[in-house]
């Protein structure tokens, strides 16, 4: 058995997603667990070296992690020959160019997305990296969720046979910092910043859409700014200027409405921080986080309107649990552990590469643009 290292250099692992679900549950766990395996029994070991400002931080992470490698000097860690992978999780406003300095200097690419504030810069890099040569992957974690794959197999099987809606819930209450700390980052809310819940959740719902219900073809958005003054992390006031909620209807190719609503000031009741409900002749499903509900057309229930009465029919009863059938790893995990197979060669391609991140740099921008204007947009397709 042999073991094949993978150099990786991760820019942006201080940072709250970069830190927790792509260091610790992802790279770190691969490495505990003796890196990734391959069909004939080699496996593949990622060693990466933390780049970012903060060299204490970076220095507690590695220690913390036995990862024997930092730097605060992007330049000389895209020079070093050792490492083939660049991986950035940092902010949004400077990833096109860290990209294109990354494909220069010859490496290949896995970053989180948006892959670029805008849709020219996020087309430029995908179709450097494809005249490069490069391998290139784009974060695409919700599509490995267990109540989403779930989901796709209830979906797959022909349960819900023709399939006319979709409609997402998504969001819960950001406190605004005053009554009781914030749980998400002050950037969120400034534009300059790259915050906003269009730019940062349409890239999301592009690819559940293209991936799960259809390809889409049109957007209808409108975005809001519902709560007009926050508390940054120091404690300061400030005045939020950029979208916290964003609602949004898509026209899909196989004719399915999709409405998903996605906001940081709404209140759950519902099943889980995400629920898509789908709708379809034969059968109906809701898919959260974790879990995946069905009802089948015999199961339906008859339901007469008569507003004099309390309603005699209990509408949670009708469901049926999808079981767990297979163990489910963290999706960030789970699509790390893809790349570096088809980065070793045991898989032949990866779909979610740059152009899959352009098309939710697409959605965003022709969100953005259906607010602004007060009309639909349609999407012409991108070179594939």
């Amino acid at each position: 058995m042999a073991e094949r290292r993978i150099g990786i250099v991760m820019n942006g692992v201080t940072g709250r997603m970069g830190m927790n679900q792509h260091l610790i549950r992802s790279i770190a766990a691969i490495r505990a667990d003796g890196g990734v395996p391959l069909k004939g029994g080699d496996r593949v070991m990622p060693d990466p070296i933390l780049v970012g400002r903060n060299r204490g931080k970076l220095e507690s992470l590695a220690r913390e992690h036995g990862i024997e490698r930092v730097s605060t000097d992007l330049d000389a860690a895209l020079a070093d020959k050792r490492d083939e992978l660049f991986f950035d999780a940092a902010t949004t406003q400077l990833r096109a160019g860290l990209i294109r300095k990354a494909i220069a200097a010859g490496k290949n690419i896995y970053t989180e997305k948006p892959t670029a504030e805008h849709l020219e810069d996020a087309l430029d890099v995908a179709r450097l990296a494809r005249a490069r040569g490069i391998k290139a992957g784009v974060v695409q974690d919700k599509l490995f969720l267990p109540g989403l794959l779930k989901l796709k197999m209830v979906i797959d099987s022909g349960f819900i046979g023709k399939m006319l809606s979709v409609r997402g819930e998504f969001g819960y209450w950001v406190f605004e910092g005053d009554l009781q700390p914030t749980q998400r980052p002050s950037w969120n809310y400034k534009a300059a910043e790259g915050g906003g819940m269009i730019l940062d959740m349409l890239c999301h719902w592009r690819y559940v859409l293209d991936n799960l219900f259809g390809a889409v073809q049109a957007v209808s958005c409108l975005g809001a700014t519902h709560v007009k003054k926050r508390w940054d992390e120091s404690g300061g006031a400030y005045t939020p200027d950029t979208d916290d909620a964003a609602y949004a209807t898509f026209q899909l190719a196989n004719g399915v409405i999709a409405q998903i609503n996605s906001s940081w000031a709404t209140r759950v009741r519902r099943d889980d921080l995400v629920t898509f409900h789908v709708d379809g002749t034969h059968g109906s499903a809701v898919a959260g986080l974790q879990k995946c509900f069905t009802q089948s057309r015999v199961n339906t229930p008859k339901p007469v309107w008569n507003p004099d009465i309390p309603q005699p029919i209990d509408f949670f009863e009708g469901w049926q649990e999808v079981p767990d059938t297979q163990a489910y790893p963290n999706g960030f995990r789970a699509q790390w552990e893809l790349f570096l197979r088809y980065l070793a060669g045991e898989v032949e391609s990866f779909p979610w590469d740059l152009m899959a991140g352009a098309k939710g740099v697409q959605l965003a921008e022709a969100g953005l643009q259906s607010w602004r204007e007060r009309r639909w947009i349609d999407l012409p397709s991108l070179e594939n």
